[in-house]
């Protein structure tokens, strides 16, 4: 049987190209994958069909909608990911999962190799590459972009040349990758860091800048960390994202301009909008803070900020990642209850939390009557809280007396010396 290539298939320019570039260089048969993240944009079924019309002899169209909401997106919000602070790993997230399907693929089809039209400027290259290696590491992996410098130009005079069905502009002004997470966009004149986005760049969100008739208050309820209704209304994670997406969308909320620090050593100007994933994020850090003992949420910040590099540095399937997973698991047994946002002209703003499970301790925190808190107990408190800084101001004194000079120490012995 002629040998397969399994090709990671959006049904644009660069991967329309690839089926019929690797049939003619290799001679190998490609089988085209798109999985369905939450993209939007065209039917499934007619990528599928363009797929075939390109000369692959088969294309896999697979719904993982829901399995990216609560295995990929759903942990991004356990750990409260945002690389560089900012950032809620939008494309990062979706890269693992299609390599995961990729592989699956390849086993049922007889695939030897998986294809991706990622270039070598980008993260995805890697995040493909050691997803694919770590789920099936006898695979190899072919990427004509990156390996034969492939333009867009060059892509689409192949195109033309080959009669393929691709329609294509040669001034398409941005590259945008996007799902029910959110959406990225770069290039064009973004590349310049001192442009400012144009209204034409976003797609999720309406202008912040506008006027506004009324905010948008909403209820967010969380079981163990993972979010299950909106208003009391019971949802599946899928449908909670695509609702905060319509709803914060509205409102502004969830757009992103950063200059980003990809894993291949440069700096690149990206623009994003995630209103659901900034607003889950936002309700699920506050509900942490009702419910985490202080140490454990100081030392897990820590650990996650590790999380989020290992997933946008492409080790979603790493043995450091599994074991961080294991950890934040075990964060979130309390993490539920429910907290109340507004939304309005760009901002996120809480304004209510409850949860039963909750630290919080009323007659601890009041003022008023019905105090339990013990304050004879924090004279003792304070006083060997400071201890060992009150030993070290004293040495200090004591040094200074002394002109600054240690005992023992060269500077000391100069009248002793002679010197």
């Amino acid at each position: 049987m002629t040998d397969r290539v399994i090709l990671a298939y959006s049904g644009g320019l660069d991967t329309s190209v690839a089926i019929s570039w690797i049939g003619q260089e290799t001679g190998f048969e490609v089988v085209a994958v798109a999985v369905d993240v939450g993209q939007g944009g065209e039917d499934l079924s007619v990528i599928r069909q363009r797929a075939i019309d390109c000369g692959a002899v088969e294309a896999v169209v697979i719904d993982a909608r829901d399995e990216f909401a609560e295995q990929y997106c759903q942990p991004v919000v356990a750990a409260n990911a945002l690389y560089m602070d900012r950032y809620p790993l939008v494309s990062a997230i979706s890269r693992p999962l299609i390599a995961k399907h990729l592989v699956a693929v390849a086993r049922e089809h007889g695939g030897t190799t998986v294809a991706h039209g990622c270039t070598g400027k980008g993260n995805d290259q890697v995040r493909f590459e050691c997803g694919i290696t770590a789920l099936a590491p006898d695979l190899t992996v072919l990427a004509p972009v990156r390996d034969y410098a492939w333009t867009r130009e060059k892509a689409i005079a192949f195109a033309e040349e080959r009669k393929l069905p691709i329609a294509a502009s040669k001034k398409s002004p941005f590259s945008i990758d996007q799902n029910l997470w959110g959406r990225a966009v770069e290039t064009g004149f973004l590349e310049d860091p001192w442009n400012g986005p144009t209204k034409d760049v976003y797609d999720y969100t309406q202008d912040p800048q506008v006027g506004w008739n009324s905010p948008d208050e909403l209820v967010i309820g969380f079981t163990s960390g993972t979010p299950t209704s909106i208003d009391g209304r019971s949802l599946s994670v899928c449908q909670i994202i695509e609702e905060l997406n319509r709803r914060a969308g509205a409102q502004g909320v969830g757009r992103i301009d950063i200059v980003e620090d990809r894993l291949v050593g440069i700096k690149s100007r990206e623009v994003y909008e995630a209103p659901g994933a900034m607003v889950l994020i936002a309700a699920h850090q506050e509900l942490e803070g009702m419910t985490l003992e202080r140490e454990l949420a100081r030392h897990k910040k820590r650990i996650c900020d590790t999380w989020t590099e290992l997933v946008y540095d492409g080790l979603w399937f790493s043995p450091l990642k599994r074991a961080l997973d294991a950890y934040i698991d075990e964060t979130q047994r309390h993490v539920t209850g429910e907290i109340r946002l507004s939304l309005h002209g760009g901002s996120i703003t809480v304004s209510g939390r409850r949860s039963d499970t909750s630290l919080y301790d009323f007659n601890l925190a009041t003022y008023d009557e019905g105090d339990t808190f013990d304050q004879s107990l924090a004279k003792g408190f304070v006083t060997l809280h400071g201890l060992s800084a009150k030993i070290d101001a004293v040495r200090e004194s004591r040094l200074a007396g002394l002109g600054g000079r240690r005992p023992g120490s060269a500077a000391s012995a100069d009248g002793l010396s002679g010197k």
